[in-house]
């Protein structure tokens, strides 16, 4: 054996800094992997408690100063970031950055803009390190037993860390959920976007709550049932099977149901905010996405709320039995309309994941992330497996609704669908996503928009000019006197 070899012996195959929650369960995955795996917190009680609570079941290298940390890697060093996004970040990229070497490597497993992780990785570039902007979906579960893995950043990186990401990342038959995404910011784009569903995948599940509970008068406990059976079908997915035990559980103090006593008021973090101004940017209408990242805004306003409470008309509402429905046949009818408008979800976030990819010129895969989102991602779904097909099948598919199996699902789904909206309608329950969603669902549909009206009022007010379905070329019409028409 050379001293190298000896050497190499007592370094860390892999580093983790910051080890709150996420980082410290990210350092435990990779331990229980079989790697050696350098520790560092900027304060050292974090540190201490790892090592103090699970040193004995893996093998850790604790540090107490970066260069400590850095020194205890093998080369080319690898580092993960788990800290803070913003300035935190940046700090600790230059501290790693300031003690490594060219060739090593910095990959930020946090939620970063993906616009910073571009601006990073030309910094780093320029002082010879790689970075690697690296998505990584599950919480605090999927980083101890197997996260999907969403990483960017040099192809090369890639190469290296390849091995080590694939045996940490969730598997599902044979396959692991982690695979290079594209250059520079790909990873935290797609990572950005996933979270964008995942708004819309929450908002559906919670509005057809809210239509399963204040409509069709069922408590929660009858509701986590309900969502249990769904979730042996077609709506088979991680967030169906946690909201069904969120709604078994029952508060200790009152007796009532958790749910109940859970102030209605979600916090966003700002992944679902970017997600819709990137797409924005990008004009791609993630109309059921967007609706999700208002709906959670206006829940916490509660101000606004309270003061707006028995004070605004509501108009004749009806209840259920006004509605004469049948109880298990509108259950059906939600499930139905669920399934629909997660479909237009995944859908509207494909379409920004290819129009981005587009825009950055990333080479992003869409048949690859549907494979590496099948395990460990807080989206996963059964129906993901369809994706993969359809996108076997169709790697320029316009659309995923166009997709023929889901096409066909479609079918099954539409009336249904039209009749929850409008049953939310009449009985005055919010159901935005499921709305909107149904209103994109009819605009890909419709022969004609009103985007002509709109253009004509652009062209009568600015000028704007307008083109014609039956000649090439643009135009403009002189609107006031002889009103006629010019090719401009």
């Amino acid at each position: 054996m050379t001293n190298s070899d000896t050497q190499n012996e007592n370094l860390a195959q892999i580093g983790v800094v910051g080890l709150a929650v996420m980082g410290s369960n990210l350092a435990r995955n990779f331990a229980s992997r079989g790697h050696t795996v350098a520790v560092y917190n900027r304060s050292t009680d974090k540190t201490d408690k790892l090592i103090s609570d699970f040193g004995e079941t893996g093998n850790f290298i604790p540090s107490k100063t970066v260069e400590e940390f850095v020194a205890s890697l093998e080369r080319p060093r690898k580092a993960i970031i788990m800290v803070q996004a913003g300035t935190a970040t940046d700090a600790v990229i230059n501290q790693l950055a300031d003690a490594m070497d060219e060739g090593d490597i910095i990959i930020d497993g946090g939620n970063a803009l993906f616009t910073d992780t571009i601006r990073r990785e030309a910094e780093m570039a320029e002082r010879g390190r790689h970075f690697v902007g690296a998505g990584i979906s599950g919480g605090e579960e999927g980083a101890l037993n197997g996260p999907s893995i969403m990483p960017g950043g040099p192809k090369e990186s890639w190469d290296t860390l390849g091995p080590l990401l694939e045996s940490i990342a969730a598997n599902v038959g044979g396959t692991p959920c982690v695979t290079h995404i594209g250059p520079d910011g790909a990873g935290h784009f797609v990572k950005m976007v996933h979270n964008g569903i995942e708004y819309a995948d929450m908002q559906v599940i919670g509005e057809a709550y809210q239509l399963l509970r204040f409509g069709a008068g069922l408590e929660p406990a009858e509701i986590a049932e309900i969502f249990a059976e769904w979730n042996r079908g077609d709506l088979e997915s991680y967030l169906i099977e946690i909201t069904a035990e969120v709604l078994r559980q029952v508060d200790e103090e009152t007796g009532k149901p958790l749910v109940d006593v859970i102030l209605d008021a979600a916090g966003q973090k700002g992944t679902g905010r970017w997600t819709v101004k990137e797409a924005l940017d990008l004009g791609i209408p993630t109309t059921g996405i967007g609706e999700a990242v208002f709906a959670r805004a206006l829940s916490s306003s509660l101000g606004q709320r309270k003061a707006a409470q028995g004070n605004l008309p509501t108009g004749t509402l009806k209840t259920f039995a006004d509605l004469g429905l049948n109880r298990d046949e509108f259950i059906d009818e939600v499930r139905r309309a669920l399934y629909a408008s997660k479909l237009v979800a995944y859908a509207q976030g494909f379409d920004e994941i290819k129009a981005g990819s587009e825009e950055h010129n990333w080479g992003v895969d869409p048949r690859d992330l549907a494979t590496i989102w099948r395990g460990g991602c807080i989206i996963r779904a059964k129906f993901l497996n369809r994706i993969v097909e359809a996108y076997d099948n169709n790697a320029e598919l316009p659309s995923l609704l166009l997709d023929p199996y889901f096409n066909g699902e479609l079918g099954d789904l539409i009336d249904p669908w039209r009749n929850v909206v409008v049953y939310a309608t009449q009985l005055g329950l919010p159901a935005p996503v499921f709305t909107s969603s149904l209103a994109y669902y009819d605009s890909l549909c419709a022969e004609r928009l009103p985007a002509a009206i709109i253009q004509s009022q652009r062209d009568f007010f600015g000028a704007h000019t307008y083109q014609r379905i039956d000649k090439e070329g643009t135009f403009h019409t002189v609107w006031s006197g002889d009103r006629k028409e010019i090719q401009v």
